[in-house]
């Protein structure tokens, strides 16, 4: 089994802050009390099959908050890519993984704070939107200086990432010129999500001195938005949204969509938008499709970490175990298709990623930026 480690953001009070931490410490500290019991399994089967075991390898994979898709997502794909020592073989049953790796999904903020760990080396992996990810690797505003990420890398593009705008059914918000003067939530900072509102804001002219911005994680903007306390809120993933399918079952809300004009000046724009179609039912009492935007969301690694373990797990990730794993899982990864595994990417491949997608015949037999 994967370890599921939880890193949260901020906290208002020095209790709150050393929970937080308790929270990510402690699945970390269950799986090192395993450690003896992983080898001592690798030992035992040493003495019946022949060479031990390789060591266990920890990988782990940045995701989102534990109720967006991302974080879904990374927990079903760190069960399937993991096959850590003393377990059966794929063919006997056993998990489909990398042998010897031990998979960790972390929940965090989003994609800028998880680039800016796998910058500072704190993660081996990590989820992102393509258009953060472009922005990091080529130092655009923001990112320049120490805080260009060069080295960034993809293993894969996964699915997209739909723009939400999330409006309160009794705000009278009909359009998203109706925005002004309103409580709207961008997203907490360190998500892409805040770009991504950012940008659309812009497109529709509406500048925050026009609004009354507020910055929440998607759990804060669901209650204070139940509460009365926000009007509308942003958010970017992969739909269905698990918060969002929840609020709207409970709350008479709405989506607002992103289309025509102000769809053609986003694209225009910044050309890693994509339009895409929330179909009808997508949340409850959605009963129509809503048109809006959407980016691909990127598994990244840095240029560093080893081909043939990058190698490896790119393979694994598009095996037939991995695949039915998805498909049966969160709604979103019904997208996730080795067919569309290069489509979006806004950043070089992996040297292990290439290779394999190469040897698959996805990919010309053409130089990768190592």
């Amino acid at each position: 089994m994967p370890v599921i480690c939880f890193r949260r953001s901020r906290s208002p009070d020095l209790i709150g802050i050393a929970m937080r931490r308790l929270a990510f410490i402690a699945p970390c500290i269950a799986w090192l009390a395993l450690w003896p019991t992983s080898a001592a399994l690798a030992q035992d089967r040493a003495g019946e099959t022949g060479p031990a075991d390789p060591q266990v390898q920890l990988f782990r994979i940045a995701t989102g908050e534990t109720s967006a898709t991302y974080y879904a997502i990374g927990s079903e794909i760190a069960a399937a890519i993991s096959n850590p020592p003393g377990g059966a073989r794929c063919d006997e049953g056993g998990d489909c993984g990398v042998p010897g790796l031990l998979a960790a999904a972390l929940a965090a903020e989003g994609s800028v704070s998880n680039i800016a760990a796998l910058r500072d080396g704190a993660i081996e992996s990590g989820f992102a939107q393509a258009d953060i990810a472009y922005a990091a690797q080529i130092g655009a505003p923001g990112w320049r200086g120490s805080a260009q990420v060069p080295g960034l890398r993809a293993i894969a593009s996964l699915y997209p990432e739909a723009v939400h705008l999330i409006v309160r059914g009794d705000a009278e918000i009909e359009t998203i010129t109706d925005l002004e003067g309103k409580r709207v939530s961008i997203s907490q900072p360190g998500s892409g999500t805040q770009i991504d509102a950012q940008l659309v804001l812009q497109a529709a002219g509406l500048p925050d001195n026009r609004l009354k911005i507020s910055e929440l994680t998607t759990d804060e903007a669901v209650r204070e938005l139940r509460a009365g306390q926000l009007d509308a809120f942003f958010m970017v993933g992969g739909w269905p949204v698990a918060g969002l399918t929840s609020l709207a079952g409970q709350a008479d809300v709405k989506l607002l969509p992103i289309e025509g004009a102000l769809a053609d000046r986003l694209i225009a724009r910044h050309p890693f938008f994509r339009r895409e179609t929330l179909p009808a039912r997508t949340y409850p009492g959605q009963k129509d499709p809503i048109q809006t935007v959407s980016v691909a969301a990127l598994w990244l690694t840095m240029a560093d970490q080893p081909d043939q373990i990058i190698h490896d797990i790119t393979r694994v990730l598009w095996n037939d175990y991995t695949q039915d794993r998805l498909h049966q899982g969160h709604y979103a990864a019904r997208a996730i298709s080795r067919d569309a595994a290069l489509e979006g990417i806004t950043v070089p491949l992996h040297p292990g990623a290439a290779r394999y997608y190469r040897g698959a015949g996805l990919l010309a037999d053409q130089p990768v930026q190592p």
